[in-house]
């Protein structure tokens, strides 16, 4: 037994050396992998090299919350402070005399933002209902006031004045803890009136007191502890990225960060780099080209059309009717976009009817017709060439095209003229449908599809419809 068990021991030793090394090898000999991570250098040409995290593309909806102290005057615009004490526009001005006492001041706005019915659980729910996959939440505007417990804007944050509360956390902990959505963050790089960023602001940017003091510690910061899986930058001030460090920190963010593997960005990092550097492009505010573009893009837009914040005087004519959402949500999703879109709550953290009402309705709209949206791919064909206000998207491993049409022909016929379908593989249906549908091939190409039979309350949904085409070339 001595000798057996000393013979297997240079057998043992070889075969745990084997397992080891194959172990150590493995990195190097699988397709695509690699003994080290792809690092990044602090310029836009590998910046830019860098892929998109899949999720991103495949969420395709999300929504943008912007809440500050703007909300309390909610006046005019989110741009409040600016209109009223930076150019002195008169219809701000004359507001501002006629319900506030003389030398009244921005700052004493603070106070009153209390967030008394703010509840980020209630939030949560309200955005899983619309059918969101993510959240961009602003934690600071231009207005400099920080959402977070800032340990560089003294006196100027949630925490310190105001509710009195780390807002960001609470919502952080309600998304990531009540449901999947990914949570993002928004964050203006410039403030109008902070005093360092107005003495490099008169130096022509050739000083740079604002950035390490301010805006760099607070994007750390951010990132370091609430870990957003979207980073949204804007309010570059009119100054280059050099100024703000924006390559610099955006290595950061991709090489050593701890959501170097799944961060988005945007391309709001500087003067001039909009719609040219960055994760995916925003190019402008409501920005929907109509056109499939090569890089990623996304749509972002207010419900409100006249403000990004709550307004108490808005009419109801300024709000987009769920009709015209959903018709923005095929068009930015079809031509290869994500769409965000925009609420605003009251000072008071409630999410107005209006609002409330337009997120529940497109979450009852994707219940049915989610599938043609998340996960889907541009089409050939972005809209028909045919019948108006028909957008395509697709789903190439599954030979899947959808067409989304906004209008229920009165005859119940739908003429599509980009669709070449085979006799005997083609296959129609309608989402929220469960029968077959028929259909005839047009002379050259192109589909004519028979729509059932249905009174309006037996349509699966209300605003706007899809049809799940198998075997379509």
């Amino acid at each position: 037994m001595g000798r057996r068990a000393s013979s297997a021991r240079p057998w043992a030793a070889s075969s745990a050396g084997r397992t080891l090394l194959l172990f150590l090898l493995l990195p190097l000999l699988l397709p695509g992998c690699s003994a080290e991570a792809k690092r990044y250098e602090p310029t836009w040409a590998s910046l830019d090299a860098r892929e998109l995290p899949a999720w991103f593309d495949e969420a395709k909806f999300g929504i943008f919350i912007h809440w500050g102290v703007y909300t309390v005057p909610s006046f005019g615009s989110e741009w409040f402070w600016w209109y009223w004490r930076g150019l002195k526009l008169p219809k701000f001005v004359d507001f501002m005399n006629a319900n506030y006492p003389p030398g009244f001041t921005y700052e004493e706005f603070a106070p009153e933002f209390k967030g008394t019915f703010f509840n980020a659980s209630e939030w949560a729910d309200i955005f899983v209902s619309s059918g969101a996959k993510y959240i961009v939440l602003t934690t600071k505007h231009h207005e400099g006031f920080n959402l977070w417990k800032s340990n560089n804007s003294w006196n100027w944050n949630s925490v310190d004045r105001g509710p009195r509360r780390d807002i960001v956390k609470e919502i952080e902990v309600a998304i990531r803890s009540k449901t999947k959505l990914h949570f993002g963050l928004y964050y203006s790089l410039f403030e109008w009136f902070n005093p360092l960023f107005l003495e490099d602001q008169a130096n022509f940017f050739q000083t740079r007191y604002y950035p390490p003091s301010k805006s760099l510690p607070d994007l750390y910061d951010l990132v370091n502890t609430y870990k957003p899986e979207i980073l949204w930058a804007d309010g570059d001030g009119n100054a280059p990225d050099t100024y703000w460090n924006s390559t610099g920190f955006l290595a950061w963010l991709y090489n050593d960060s701890p959501v170097r593997d799944t961060v988005v960005t945007n391309d709001r990092w500087g003067l001039n780099n909009i719609c040219k550097h960055g994760g995916f492009y925003t190019c402008a505010d409501r920005y929907n080209p109509g056109h499939l573009l090569p890089h990623k893009w996304e749509n972002c837009l207010t419900i409100d059309k006249q403000s990004w914040s709550y307004r108490r005087n808005a009419p109801l004519s300024d709000y987009l009717t769920i009709e015209e959402i959903v018709e923005q949500l095929m068009q930015t999703v079809s031509c290869g976009g994500n769409f965000l879109m925009n609420i605003s709550p009251t000072k008071d953290g409630i999410i107005s009817p209006i609002y409330e009402e337009r997120l529940r309705q497109i979450g009852s709209w994707m219940q049915v017709n989610g599938e043609s949206i998340y996960g889907s791919k541009p089409w050939r064909a972005q809209n028909d060439t045919i019948t108006p206000r028909v957008w395509y998207t697709s789903k190439p491993k599954e030979n899947l095209v959808y067409a989304m049409f906004l209008q229920w022909p009165s005859s119940r016929i739908l003429v599509l003229g980009q669709p070449v379908a085979t006799f005997g593989a083609t296959e129609v249906k309608l989402l929220g449908y469960e029968h077959p549908l028929k259909w005839t091939s047009l002379p050259n190409h192109g589909i004519v599809v028979e729509l059932p039979q249905l009174t309006l309350d037996e349509l699966p949904c209300k605003w706007g419809w899809s049809l799940k085409m198998k075997n379509i070339k």
